[in-house]
């Protein structure tokens, strides 16, 4: 997998669990842990983005 097609899928996670966080967010009864889990992984990936993105090409 070339490192462009890596970074959009890891995009497309971190969106999509945006998504997630908003939705689970709104719901009534909110799963406190669940959503931290979630942000976390969001943050993860997050993170992983920018050290791909800003690492030179070799």
């Amino acid at each position: 997998m070339s490192l462009n097609s890596h970074l959009q899928e890891l995009r497309k996670k971190h969106e999509d669990l945006s998504k997630q966080v908003e939705t689970e967010s709104r719901a009534p009864g909110v799963d406190s842990i669940a959503l931290t889990e979630l942000k976390k992984r969001k943050l993860a990936i997050k993170q992983q983005i920018e050290r791909l993105s800003a690492s030179p090409v070799n």
